[in-house]
């Protein structure tokens, strides 16, 4: 059974200036020991943010004017270093629908990509442009328009990359092969039942 598929988000937006920015800051490894991913977004960049005290450092997602911001716009290799799905799920727990980077860490990508979030790739002289605009002004809504590969705001239209098996699994709705996987379980043990390796 297909998910809502995801056509377009749109919201207003931060940017994190930098290139290779690494799961180990996105979510440090002592958040991971969890049962659930439910609370990650508590870990999202927390070396970033505070420090040893827990006092804020003043890192641009607490500013106060990006509250409730939903699309990241940031540098290249976003998602790099070890493997973990944590971050993309730290990310999409604290109401991010979607990323704008140059490029993405393959493994990163994928998870990304099954549990909704959008990771869209945009060359370096349009998403300055984009940087500099949503830098200026806060309230800016920023539309990442899956289906046709592209972002608008403020009146801009600026293409992105989206992979294709990507785009086609995220507006068609079949984006959660997990979610594919258990829906169809009835008809996996019919088939290994046929097969005679287990009971209908």
């Amino acid at each position: 059974m297909a998910l809502a598929p995801i056509t377009r988000v749109a919201g207003t937006a931060v940017v994190l200036p930098g290139d290779d920015i690494d799961t180990d800051r996105i979510i440090p490894a002592r958040f991971l020991k969890c049962v659930t991913f439910d609370d990650l977004a508590a870990g999202l960049f927390h070396d970033e943010r505070f420090d040893e005290g827990g006092s804020p450092k003043g890192h641009p997602l607490d500013e106060p004017a990006r509250a409730g911001a939903s699309v990241i716009v940031t540098g290249d290799n976003f998602g790099c270093g070890s493997s973990r799905e944590h971050a993309p799920q730290a990310i999409r727990r604290a109401g991010f629908t979607a990323v704008i980077a140059a490029r993405f860490a393959e493994i990163f990508f994928g998870n990304a990509t099954t549990i909704g979030l959008v990771c869209a790739a945009m060359a370096d002289g349009p998403r300055a442009e984009l940087a500099a605009l949503v830098a200026a002004r806060p309230d800016l809504t920023v539309e990442v328009d899956v289906a046709r590969s592209e972002v608008r705001a403020a009146g801009r239209t600026f293409p992105v990359e989206i992979r294709a098996s990507a785009r086609e699994a995220l507006v068609s709705g079949y984006w959660d092969p997990l979610g594919e996987l258990l829906d169809g379980l009835d008809a996996v043990r019919a088939k290994a039942a046929e097969l005679g390796h287990g009971p209908a």
